[in-house]
């Protein structure tokens, strides 16, 4: 793991499937059904006998998830987790679309900030609701041979020395909840940003995993609209604000979905978070580019506004932890969870799928701890969360902690986001990373920095 962060990264991202898998256990228990659970769960049938999926929510109900408070929010798949999809799913991408999901390109996704059309590049987002993606991701990871489904609430693990044996847990629908214990050669904590293994480290005697947060106070709303046509081609428009006088910072989205349907989330911090009243809703959308006023007010509202709110970003560094027991690894929203605006954390849990079969074909002993899948882990975590806490920490409300370098940090990070509104390979670049395709230090390099400040001097588009 002493190779350059850039080239980890790129190798993490890698497009095609695996080669050399091999069984290395008898069983894997994965907490959680989510998709970082799901990826997680599809890893592992190269690698266990048998892969055991714990879920309390039922995996056959329509729409969002209890489990999954987010879920009827917008959901866009960025390029880096579209690429991880199908690798592990060959041809999943061409059936979501063929299911009814909407492939946004080039001059159908529009990006403004602070009001500007950013020059347009080549690019690709697809778009569809999260109980759609989910669906589908756990029909196909359900259906490889060796991969099962128990419902049923983790209440705890099960221990031997150093090392975590199996899982405790009480069966949905028991009338006696009565507690049942299933060995497991290797456990995964898929269980999202409320996870409880801390916890229960603790209550066995081990350190839990120290905790970051940033309080960010965010809330975001989504509004479903009647698609009868993409409005002048356009399928994807994205609006970032800035923190400036007189702008309510936020980034805000509308999309094409399934179903017929606009999808358009708004959001907003601390006193301006959006709420669920449909006219203050279409109010907010007239203040943004002219895509979302048509919308708003040409298509007819389907369903309520749904609101959600987060309080911070997290994340949880195992890699810090001196006596992390054997047998236990994390994926998804329970290692980091971030700011869900930016669109990473269901790409970021693909990339926790990579860290995972990359830590799998190295021969890892399990009766050692899995440090080398939280060091490859801390990799992508590191990249997401440069991406997510560089803006949130500028933003006037929020009170940190800065980082050692902030400030410089987040004048290169403004400097690139400016330049990037008039000059193609900017963008591009800055789109490689905005989307995991690439690792934020690809943009810190010396000649795309002049580059960047010669665009913003000109402040005329620029093209390679």
């Amino acid at each position: 793991m002493s190779r350059r962060p850039v080239r980890r990264f790129r190798e993490l991202g890698a497009a095609w499937p695996p080669a050399g898998t091999r069984i290395v256990m008898r069983r894997a228990v994965v907490l959680g059904g989510s998709i970082a659970g799901l990826l997680a769960a599809r890893v592992l049938s190269d690698h266990a006998d048998e892969v055991v999926v714990l879920e309390r929510d039922d995996p056959d109900a329509h729409g969002a998830r209890p489990g999954v408070p987010q879920g009827t929010q917008v959901h866009v798949l960025l390029h880096g987790g579209r690429v991880q999809l199908d690798r592990w799913f060959p041809g999943f991408s061409e059936s979501l679309l063929a299911d009814g999901a909407v492939l946004s390109k080039d001059e159908a996704i529009h990006m403004y900030v602070d009001g500007t059309l950013k020059v347009p590049v080549a690019d690709e987002i697809v778009s569809a609701s999260r109980p759609f993606l989910e669906s589908r991701v756990r029909a196909r990871t359900l259906a490889l041979r060796n991969v099962r489904l128990i419902r049923a609430r983790a209440c705890g693990l099960t221990f031997a020395t150093d090392r975590v044996t199996g899982v405790r847990y009480t069966a949905e629908g028991d009338p006696a909840e009565g507690i049942a214990e299933l060995p497991a050669d290797l456990v995964v904590d898929a269980m999202g940003r409320s996870s409880r293994l801390g916890d229960w480290l603790e209550e066995a005697g081990r350190p839990r995993p120290p905790m970051r947060r940033v309080g960010i106070d965010l809330g975001y709303a989504t509004a479903s609209f009647r698609r009868d046509g993409a409005p002048l081609g356009v399928s994807t428009v994205q609006s970032v604000v800035q923190p400036g006088a007189g702008r309510r910072p936020g980034v805000c989205v509308l999309t094409a979905v399934e179903d017929g349907r606009w999808s358009i989330l708004l959001s907003g911090f601390a006193d301006d978070r959006p709420t669920r009243d449909p006219e203050e809703f279409r109010a907010r959308c007239r203040r943004l580019p002219p895509f979302f006023g048509w919308v708003a007010e040409g298509s007819p509202m389907i369903g309520p506004v749904v609101t959600y709110r987060q309080a911070d970003s997290r994340r949880r560094d195992f890699h810090a932890v001196r006596r992390l027991p054997a047998g236990l690894v994390a994926v998804g929203d329970a290692v980091a969870s971030f700011n869900p605006v930016y669109g990473q954390g269901m790409s970021s849990a693909a990339l926790h799928a990579s860290c995972l079969s990359a830590y799998l074909r190295s021969a890892p002993s399990l009766a050692e701890p899995a440090r080398d899948y939280f060091a490859r882990v801390r990799l992508v975590v590191d990249a997401a969360w440069q991406t997510s806490t560089t803006n949130d920490l500028a933003l006037p409300h929020v009170t940190g902690p800065y980082p050692r370098g902030f400030r410089v940090a987040h004048r290169i990070s403004d400097l690139i986001l400016r330049a990037s509104v008039t000059d193609a390979e900017i963008n591009h670049r800055f789109l490689q990373v905005t989307h995991m395709r690439a690792h934020p230090n690809t943009l810190i390099r010396p000649g795309l920095l002049l580059r960047a400040m010669r665009a913003e001097r000109a402040g005329t588009a620029e093209h390679p």
